[in-house]
């Protein structure tokens, strides 16, 4: 039997999403700062809108209200959406905080 968490990026997609529109510029060691339009949001990561000029597996260091400074690396792109997976899985008080300063409007939150 093996110990540890063996999560796939399946198994991280389960995880509930709540809209967001939220613009934050993202740092990255090759393209310096790349402007993201984050629509979605989970514990483990989120999805963005607009081309990015970035591939699969790429790192970014973005800044988020109630978080600070994350890390995420691209898991999955197409045309005009990216997904990226956090370095770490959000604490839930942290998250819920993260949440009500980026997602303003309670009728669009998912019930807790």
């Amino acid at each position: 039997m093996v110990a540890g968490a063996q999560l796939s990026v399946t198994d991280l997609r389960r995880a509930a999403r709540h809209p967001v529109d939220f613009p934050v510029i993202g740092e990255h060691r090759q393209l310096g700062d790349v402007h993201l339009h984050i629509v979605n949001i989970s514990a483990h990561g989120f999805m963005i809108e607009g081309s990015t000029g970035m591939s699969r597996g790429e790192r970014i260091t973005i800044r988020l209200p109630e978080i600070g400074r994350i890390e995420a690396h691209m898991i999955w792109s197409t045309e005009d959406r990216a997904g990226f997976q956090f370095e770490r899985i959000l604490r839930l008080d942290d998250f819920m905080a993260l949440i009500d300063t980026m997602q303003p409007n309670p009728r669009l939150r998912r019930s807790r």
